[in-house]
């Protein structure tokens, strides 16, 4: 198939794209029937989910606990030992991840917002490390901390996500909900991808190390609010999703040093109508691979890899808040070739996919749900 051009989005594709919708537990799509299951319950507001092996969980939730969520879907008490964490808006504990060497370091690194002060509502994107001992957090040892600490509660970002050989660890971040130029400099952290070791220092060849006035931890700049970020299995880049305004939803493959436009190029519009910044291109900055435009609210992304849906490896998978939906595309290079959507009934907050092939997915909502995505005819 005739790759399409980068600039092109949902609405561009007209007939190419396939909309499916679920029918009772099932949804029915071009390559295979999948089936749609209910693994635990009564999450409020689950963010980010990392894989323990067995068949359990570590899972997040907005308002401010941690738990292990047994195989069964049993939820375990809240894990003890987490910073403070100021739950407001969008605020709140975000993603966790597992450190490369968890079997024998059992490492945990997880994303919150940090208040400036106890009880502040001046408040910045933090990551923490710490060792995960039965069901409390020892050793707990904040690594980054976003500059400036800004009001408000939106906009944080939050994603975490090791690099393919497990040196580093990039953080996406948001614009705080501010629509000034701020995501256009280097002197602070607003709106931008951080890539730092583990141990929180920074690498010598980070793109802007020997700039006067930037911040070295940054690696891209110009971004909204960054939602989702996979590594691809077969070149070990990054790609990252994010939040556009009133449409202008992107898929990236952020590269060192580089611009991504915000707020001066974007396919979104003011919210009620409206230009934001200049129009889709101006030199200097890097058009998205994929936007959605309308809004789907792009919220988590996973390469597909494994077995239980071959003719699925390779994709991308990103899932909608308002869209809800898992919106399926089929790359190739640096360009979207097919969109297939699945409609599901619920907010998706996030989406990964375990060693065995399983999709997992976690629902936005005060009782939020863990899905698995499984082919129809396997569960």
């Amino acid at each position: 198939m005739k790759a399409l051009p980068r600039t092109l989005g949902f609405a561009a594709l007209g007939l190419t794209t396939l909309a499916m919708s679920a029918n009772a537990d099932t949804i029915e799509t071009r390559w295979a029937n999948v089936a749609v299951e209910t693994v635990a319950e009564g999450l409020e507001h689950p963010w980010g989910i990392a894989f323990l092996g067995n068949g359990r969980m570590l899972v997040t939730e907005r308002a401010g606990h941690m738990r292990i969520v047994e195989a069964d879907g049993t939820l375990g008490e809240p894990i003890s030992g987490l910073p403070e964490i100021k739950v407001m808006r969008q605020g709140g504990l975000m993603d966790v991840t597992l450190s490369p060497n968890y079997s024998s370091d059992r490492t945990i690194y997880f994303s919150y917002s940090e208040p400036e002060s106890a009880g502040s509502e001046v408040t910045s994107t933090a990551v923490a490390r710490a060792r995960l001992d039965g069901n409390a957090l020892h050793d707990v040892e904040v690594i980054f901390s976003q500059y400036p600490k800004e009001d408000g509660g939106r906009h944080y970002g939050g994603r975490l996500k090791f690099s393919a050989d497990g040196e580093y660890l990039f953080i996406g971040l948001g614009d705080r909900g501010h629509r000034e130029d701020d995501s256009q400099l280097v002197s602070n952290h607003t709106g931008t991808l951080i890539r730092i070791y583990p141990d929180g220092s920074v690498p010598s060849d980070n793109p802007f190390v020997d700039q006067d006035g930037a911040l070295p931890e940054i690696w891209s700049y110009g971004h909204r609010n960054i939602q989702g970020m996979d590594i691809q299995p077969s070149t070990g880049h990054l790609w990252a999703v994010e939040h556009g305004p009133q449409g202008g939803d992107e898929l990236n493959r952020p590269e060192a040093g580089l611009n991504y436009g915000w707020p001066v190029i974007t396919h979104g519009e003011q919210y009620g109508g409206g230009q934001v910044g200049i129009g889709f291109k101006q030199e200097g900055m890097e058009l998205p691979v994929w936007h959605w435009t309308p809004s789907i609210a792009v919220s988590g992304m996973a390469f597909y890899q494994g077995n239980q849906f071959p003719a699925w490896q390779g994709n991308v998978l990103a899932t909608g808040l308002r869209g809800t939906q898992v919106a399926r595309l089929e790359v190739d290079g640096d360009r979207v070739i097919h969109q297939e959507v699945m409609e599901l009934s619920d907010r998706i907050r996030e989406i990964k996919v375990d060693s065995d092939g399983y999709i997992y997915l976690l629902t936005d909502h005060p009782n939020g749900k863990i899905l698995r995505l499984a082919p129809a005819n396997a569960s």
